[in-house]
């Protein structure tokens, strides 16, 4: 008898409209090593907690909702970064495609390496991985280091690897002012973004407080306890710089 591939599952949402085309069904995986300051999900964060599951177990779980996908949901697998989890990732979407159901993935893209073993596992999982909501933190590596404790020189790799490959992405970017709103970063984002072959969408996400009680609760320190969200001028700013208007090859219905 073979061991059977585990992920651990932070939560579950039956009926997401924001993480993918059309309705879907989304799982947060329980892990991320990024420690942005602003993260509205820091209950994510230990690698050691979470709900057990097996890919057919958390497939069949997302199939009872699917009457209500339409023709254009499906299933998204979010965190926490969903490739710290990538063996189960791959047998859940190896099954998920078995069964005809479109299938995504939101990462930031920091575990994303061309060593092997991670790289040639990668692969594998684009093959059954129909769109990536890809998460770029922030375009300046020094910046991007102080406020998630990270390079993004991995993530800027994997945008250019799934680019190459024409795999479709969706770019997401946060908002957030004293931070990431400012129009020397902005443009500088809009430039790689307009490198980048296959971007189908590009969302401004704009920063929020509602995650502030989970700090309170695990008591973490909120370091932006003083920056308020962004204004609708602010966000319309951004917009039009990454020329947000201009991606519309993925149709949502």
């Amino acid at each position: 008898m073979t061991d059977q591939t585990i992920g651990y599952v932070h939560s579950t949402e039956s009926f997401g409209s924001v993480d993918g085309p059309g309705i879907r069904f989304v799982a947060f995986m329980q892990g991320c090593r990024m420690r942005c300051e602003f993260c509205h999900n820091p209950d994510t964060w230990n690698m050691g907690g979470g709900t057990p599951y097996t890919p057919e177990e958390l497939l069949e779980e997302a199939l009872d909702y699917r009457e209500y996908w339409g023709t254009n949901g499906g299933i998204t697998i979010s965190g926490g970064e969903p490739l710290l989890h990538i063996d189960f990732l791959i047998e859940l979407f190896k099954l998920a495609k078995a069964e005809g159901v479109h299938t995504a993935l939101d990462t930031c893209g920091q575990p994303f390496t061309y060593d092997q073993p991670f790289f040639g596992r990668f692969e594998e999982l684009m093959e059954y991985t129909d769109l990536v909501l890809m998460d770029l933190k922030h375009i300046d590596d020094e910046i991007h280091k102080k406020y998630t404790m990270h390079s993004n020189k991995s993530i800027l790799d994997m945008a250019e690897y799934l680019s190459s490959k024409d795999i479709p992405m969706w770019v997401r970017h946060v908002l957030v002012p004293e931070r990431s709103d400012y129009d020397d970063y902005l443009m500088r984002l809009n430039h790689f973004i307009e490198q980048l072959k296959s971007v189908h969408k590009v969302e401004v996400l704009p920063y929020h407080k509602l995650g502030v009680y989970k700090y309170e609760a695990m008591g973490i320190p909120y370091k932006l306890k003083d920056i308020n969200p962004p204004t609708k001028e602010r966000v319309d700013n951004a917009n039009r710089i990454l020329q947000t208007e201009k991606y519309v090859k993925y149709k949502e219905q």
